[in-house]
């Protein structure tokens, strides 16, 4: 059974119990015909398993059609946030003719390994614009670093993919105090930071990548966006080229 699969079967269960509380036949069971039913249907079960299965199975590739649809409409409705917003920190080449966004969390032990995968990327593809969106999934140490973070992008935004690769090489939990830390390593003064620490573009920031996360389905990190897919984990180098390449083969070439 897959990961999911549990899941499913919860979901399976849940939805035959809704049926049963809900449904009114034409004619009343009596308690000892429920009984005999019930019987009959866990016995049938027990003998025949792989029928379960086979509903587990649908009802998982029933989710995920739809959440496949949710996300390809979520990519039309949304694509000027993903894209575009100004609260996305862009690195790379700010006019590339392919765009990579990248949801992160600063304690995100994947987030660290693909860093080297994007720094690659970038110095593999001149061509190629990145958008980096806080993601602080992680607890509350998160959510203080990326406020930081954001802090960094309104003050010293030049300074932020240093501050970004500071901070993501930093031992232990990221929190506040280590993005403080990382901000004044890169030559950012901590006060600065603290001028713009109850501004209200902090949380305004998370809340829109939160926003975008909800809407694509998106429950880990890293993840990506790139033209109308969604590519979820630390795939490698290999696998984030390969989407480049097809996706710049699959859009229309610039006059």
């Amino acid at each position: 059974m897959s990961r999911s699969g549990p899941r499913a079967a919860l979901a399976f269960a849940a939805a035959l119990g809704a049926m049963a509380a809900t449904y009114t036949p034409a004619f009343a069971f009596t308690d000892a015909e429920k009984t005999e039913i019930g019987s009959i249907v866990r016995e049938y079960l027990i003998k025949n398993p792989e029928v379960l299965q086979e509903v587990i199975t649908e009802l998982e590739k029933k989710q995920a059609a739809q959440e496949t649809a949710g996300r390809t409409q979520a990519l039309a409705s949304m694509k000027g946030l993903i894209y575009d917003s100004p609260r996305g920190v862009v690195v790379g080449n700010p006019k590339g003719d392919v765009t990579l966004v990248e949801f992160f969390d600063y304690n995100c032990g994947y987030c660290k390994h693909a860093l080297e995968d994007l720094t690659k990327l970038m110095k593999a593809d001149p061509n190629l614009k990145v958008v980096l969106k806080e993601f602080p999934v992680l607890g509350k140490p998160s959510v203080e670093a990326a406020q930081v973070a954001v802090a960094v992008r309104m003050v010293a935004p030049d300074k932020y993919w240093a501050f970004h690769n500071a901070l993501l090489a930093t031992r232990g939990p990221a929190d506040r105090a280590k993005a403080l830390q990382a901000a004044k390593e890169v030559g950012i003064d901590p006060a600065a930071i603290q001028k713009v620490a109850s501004s209200p573009e902090l949380n305004a920031t998370l809340d829109e990548s939160m926003k975008i996360a909800q809407a694509l389905s998106l429950n880990g990190t890293p993840s990506y966006v790139l033209g109308d897919q969604v590519v979820v984990g630390a795939v490698g180098y290999d696998q984030l080229k390969s989407a480049i390449d097809a996706q710049r083969k699959a859009q229309p070439k610039a006059n």
